[in-house]
C-alpha cells in the first residue's frame, strides 16, 4: 500500500519510466547499452516506490506510553531547552529517517492538537545539531492527559522539499494514526517532560507506530 501523498509522484513516474522504456527500445540498438538503461530506470523507479510505502501498525493505544512517530535511527536523547512553546527543559528524542525508511509521521500519543505552526528555513543535512532550529519544520503540541502537552518537530532534510502535517488545532488525535508526511529524508524530534522514562537507546532502530520509546517511570 502507497501513502496518499504519493499518488501524484508516482502516477507522474509511472508514465514518465514507460515514456523511456518506449524510447530505448525503439533508438538503443546496441544491446548492452539497451539493458543498463533499462535496469537503471527500473531500479530509480522501485526505489521511488518504496519511499512512499504506507505498512498498515498495529498500535496498542495507552496513554502512559509513547510510541514511535516515525521508522528510523534514534540520534539524539539529550535534556535541553526547548524555546518555541515550553521555554523550560525537556527531554529530546530524535529519529533519523534515511531514504530507505517509512516516511509516514504518526502520532506519538493520543489527545487535543494545542498547537500547529509551520516554519520555513534552511535543507541543513537532517542530524546537524541546528537543524531542529533552523531548518524547514513543523511544531506540533499534543496534550495528553497523563503525560500533559508533548511536543514533536518534523524537519526537512538535505533531500527533503515538502513537509505535510495534518495536526490542526483543537483536533482530537490519536496514537498511531497517520499525522503527515516527510518527502525524501528528514527527522522528526519529540519533547518529554523531564520525569519520563526513555525506552530507547542511542542508534537504536525504532519502528513507528507500534514501538514504545518512552513511559512514565
Amino acid at each position: 500500500m502507497f501513502h496518499k501523498e504519493g499518488y501524484r509522484i508516482i502516477l507522474i513516474t509511472t508514465i514518465i519510466v514507460g515514456v523511456f522504456f518506449i524510447l530505448i527500445e525503439n533508438f538503443i540498438a546496441n544491446f548492452i547499452v539497451n539493458k543498463v538503461l533499462s535496469v537503471s530506470i527500473l531500479i530509480v523507479y522501485v526505489l521511488i516506490l518504496q519511499f512512499f510505502r504506507n505498512p498498515k501498525r498495529k498500535t496498542l493505544i495507552d496513554d502512559t506510553t509513547i510510541i514511535a512517530p516515525v521508522d528510523g535511527k534514534v540520534v539524539v536523547i539529550e535534556e535541553v531547552e526547548e524555546n518555541e512553546y515550553f521555554n523550560d527543559k525537556r527531554i529530546q528524542v530524535s529519529i533519523f529517517m534515511s531514504p530507505l525508511n517509512v516516511h509516514v509521521t504518526r502520532y506519538a500519543l493520543s489527545g487535543e492538537v494545542k498547537f500547529s505552526k509551520y516554519h520555513p528555513g534552511k535543507y541543513l543535512v537532517a542530524w546537524h545539531p541546528k537543524s531542529s532550529e533552523e531548518n524547514e519544520r513543523t511544531t506540533v503540541v499534543v496534550e495528553n492527559k497523563v503525560f500533559g502537552e508533548v511536543l514533536y518537530r518534523q524537519i526537512a532534510g538535505a533531500l527533503a522539499r515538502r513537509i505535510v502535517n495534518y495536526a490542526k488545532p483543537k483536533m482530537q488525535v490519536v496514537q498511531g494514526e497517520d499525522a503527515g508526511f516527510i518527502k525524501f529524508g528528514s527527522r522528526v524530534d519529540l519533547f518529554l517532560p523531564l520525569d519520563t522514562k526513555i525506552n530507547v537507546k542511542l542508534n537504536q532502530k525504532v519502528k513507528g507506530g507500534e514501538q514504545i520509546i518512552a513511559s512514565l517511570k
